[in-house]
């Protein structure tokens, strides 16, 4: 299966390059700024003839910006071979979903799709995935797209395409626009944002990160969500009413107004005890995360750059509200909290497994009259700091003996001392009645 993914080398695409490229498909990019580079470091080929690669592709799959989605779709859909694929994946649906049953010929097939998530997050474990099939002009890819991010781990919602404008006004172009504003708003009160930390609680703690992540990307992706979506301008007059209405009742410092108009939103907002529950567990896993680092000075531990994907690990040296101090050797690497994971014991030992130059050792011992090597084996193998044990020779007939020789390759975790791990291994080996030879 060939797949074209029409702005692949922007972020999005650089997402989705490597996940169809895991799941067998051939992938083939192209993008307006010639990033031929990006491709060659994802693996695959640029489209240099891109007429050529829509005609071949099996799917073909529109990531651009949402002001251009609409003519892109107009100058690819008419070259897809019969029985393909066409897709976007925009923030927009109606417009691009039309555009596609315009353009698209009887026997191309089209789904319009929206991923909610951004390009920063490492699986579609847990994250939502919008479809907006149009009835028979789907039948045979639908199934099949949804299996593929079902598969793994997306929650898939189908809605039709107004639907769909109508809720991310909502979704995006509310939320959006708040954040932004609020934004503005420090900029134009000059405002100190990082003095504030100083003072700050948990939820305005939480409240900036949110602020900062969406001031901190591309504008120009947030002006098109704000400006493309007609049904965005309805709900900016309405947040507008009520802002200058809930200011008007501040100043005249009307309580019972302020508190009927905050009890009216809380009914028609539903369970509130629930979003309680659910912040509380969001600042709660900040707060843990912290504490395991504090709880972790002098100690080893391995933490993932989450943007770089960079492990890094060592003892800690200091933890601040703000960096930890790892040292590893006789480096010192001081780095943001905001900006890794912490591995678990798992992870670190995996990390470790599949990282390090790891020890290889030799005990040939004679076993005891009637004990089983392979029992033997597997109970060494058990010992902490041994990667893996096999048996690399068998000897029957020692000279004054009927015991069996074995000789057992054991591999030490790369970190650990080799001499210290063969000793504990032999002395083992020795307790339960072997003989070590020479």
């Amino acid at each position: 299966m060939k797949v074209l993914i029409i702005g692949g080398t922007g972020e999005m695409g650089q997402w989705f390059t490597p996940f169809f490229k895991k799941h067998g498909y051939e992938v083939t990019v192209w993008g307006s700024s010639g990033k031929v580079d990006v491709a060659e470091q994802m693996g695959v080929e640029f489209a240099h003839d891109l007429d050529a690669a829509i005609s071949t592709s099996d799917i073909v799959i529109v990531t651009v910006p949402i002001n251009i989605t609409e003519k892109v779709i107009s100058e690819t859909a008419p070259k897809m071979k019969s029985g393909s694929l066409l897709m976007d994946f925009t923030s927009l649906k109606v417009g691009p979903t039309e555009a596609m049953k315009k353009y698209a010929p009887e026997d191309v097939e089209i789904l319009g799709t929206h991923p909610m998530f951004g390009p920063s997050i490492p699986s579609l474990h847990g994250q939502i995935f919008i479809l907006t099939p149009i009835n028979g002009r789907c039948d045979k890819w639908f199934p099949v797209m949804r299996s593929l991010f079902e598969d793994n781990g997306a929650h898939i919602e189908v809605i039709n395409p107004t639907e769909h404008d109508r809720f991310v006004s909502i979704v995006q172009g509310l939320t959006h626009f708040a954040y932004i504003t609020i934004g503005t708003t420090f900029d134009s009160l000059d405002f100190s944002v990082n003095e504030s930390r100083r003072f700050m609680s948990p939820v305005y703690d939480i409240m900036l990160d949110f602020v900062g992540r969406i001031i901190g990307q591309n504008p120009y992706l947030y002006a098109y969500i704000q400006m493309e979506n007609p049904e965005v301008l309805k709900v900016h007059d309405a947040f507008m009413e009520q802002c200058s209405e809930m200011s008007s009742i501040v100043r005249k410092k009307d309580v019972e107004a302020f508190t009927a108009k905050m009890k009216d939103a809380a009914v028609h907002f539903g369970d509130t005890a629930s979003a309680l529950r659910r912040s509380d567990k969001l600042i709660n896993s900040k707060i843990a995360e912290f504490d395991r680092l504090l709880a972790s000075i002098g100690q080893e531990i391995g933490v993932r750059h989450i943007y770089s994907g960079i492990v890094h690990t060592g003892i800690v040296e200091k933890v601040t509200p703000k960096t930890v101090v790892i040292e590893s050797g006789s480096r010192m690497t001081p780095l943001k909290i905001e900006n890794i994971r912490l591995l678990s014991e798992e992870e670190m030992h995996q990390w470790k497994l599949d990282n390090l130059e790891h020890h290889l050792r030799d005990i040939s011992v004679l076993l005891p009259e009637e004990a089983d090597a392979d029992i033997i084996m597997e109970l060494i193998s058990c010992n902490e700091g041994i990667v893996s044990t096999k048996i690399i020779d068998r000897y029957e007939g020692i000279q004054g003996t009927d015991r069996l020789s074995v000789t057992y390759r054991i591999l030490i975790m790369g970190d650990l001392e080799a001499e210290e791990i063969q000793q504990e291994t032999e002395r083992q080996l020795k307790g339960i009645g072997c003989i070590i030879r020479g």
